[in-house]
């Protein structure tokens, strides 16, 4: 049953139904569920459509589906940032590829470094939320020099000539003078934070960062900036004013969903397959297992197993004239 302008509609299928609502990456109960931050009652911030409350997993479970739960994500996780907007709402900007910038690097809410900033944003999420456990949020600092914002830019605030000036002025960004003064400008112990830039600065002036790696694959490699050298990815944090914004995790989708066999088939508690009903895209429980492989996680399994589906409905069709028998003329109803 579906509503459009305001009026209930019954959609009955003969051949076959294919879920593919985009999975549940705002359905709440389902976030508590399965999201550790969530579950410890700190924010996650998703810019995927408010619709995507997890209709399709809903009702494969009504007629015998099961969520699948084992995956070891439960989405493909991005660091974000909350832009204010001049009306009072507030933006969410996804941090891709700023992070693997020479002259910049990722701090707790403790001040220390804690992952490789220039792995993948799904990787990047996981350590914060592993470096969170026990503080009052899950979130963490990006911390840059003055020469690496204007340059590459952070998050929403654009590279030179573009003005520093309202970032600073709504609180996006913070900046001090020092690296104690910003320190104290995000609630940061100063003394914490200058020895992890300190530390950090010492082999970053050689293109060198032994405590992760950084600019050590080439997936960082190829978000840095090729220009620099002898590492595309690591420069020391060298001078003022210094600037930080705050990250936050969220999401491009969920990867835990409908459990399916190799023909796109919503299948049962016991592995069977339930007559006519299919998942594919977000809906179904990621063929990743819950880890991010690459770019295009959950648009290439949603396009590969759609034509997986469609042509198995297909096939079934042609073997199956609709007046073979009675229960193949039964249509397919989905509330």
């Amino acid at each position: 049953m579906l509503e459009r302008d305001g009026q209930r509609v019954s959609v009955k299928a003969r051949h076959g139904v294919v879920l593919a609502s985009g999975g549940f990456p705002h359905n709440l109960e389902r976030r508590k569920e399965t999201y550790p931050h969530v579950k410890a009652g700190h924010g996650h911030f998703s810019p995927t459509p408010q619709t995507n409350v997890g209709d399709g997993t809903r009702m494969a479970e009504e007629v015998g589906g099961v969520f699948d739960k084992t995956l070891s994500n439960a989405a493909a996780w991005t660091p974000m940032s909350l832009v204010p907007r001049k009306d009072g709402t507030t933006g969410i900007m996804p941090h891709f590829i700023d992070r693997a910038k020479p002259g910049v690097i990722a701090v707790s809410l403790d001040g220390k470094r804690f992952a490789n900033e220039a792995n993948s944003y799904h990787d990047l999420v996981q350590a914060m939320i592993a470096a969170s456990k026990g503080k009052p949020e899950t979130a963490c600092w990006l911390i840059a020099d003055h020469a690496a914002i204007r340059h590459y830019g952070l998050g929403f605030v654009k590279p030179f000539p573009m003005p520093l000036g309202p970032h600073l002025r709504n609180g996006y960004l913070k900046r001090g003078k020092m690296i104690e003064d910003l320190a104290k400008q995000i609630g940061v112990d100063p003394a914490t934070l200058a020895a992890t830039v300190r530390q950090y600065n010492e082999t970053a002036q050689y293109g060198r960062d032994p405590e992760f790696g950084r600019g050590s694959k080439a997936y960082n490699r190829y978000q840095g900036d090729a220009l620099h050298t002898p590492n595309p990815c690591v420069a020391p944090l060298a001078n003022g004013p210094f600037y930080a914004l705050k990250l936050v995790p969220g999401d491009l989708g969920s990867f835990m969903g409908i459990r399916t066999n190799e023909h796109a088939q919503v299948v049962s508690r016991d592995g069977d397959p339930i007559p006519g009903l299919y998942a594919a895209g977000n809906d179904a429980a990621s063929i990743m297992g819950g880890e991010y492989n690459g770019a295009g996680i959950t648009l290439g399994p949603g396009l590969t197993f759609g034509y997986v589906a469609g042509n198995h409905i297909a096939d079934h069709v042609q073997a199956t004239p609709p007046k073979a028998s009675a229960a193949a003329r039964e249509p397919l109803a989905m509330h």
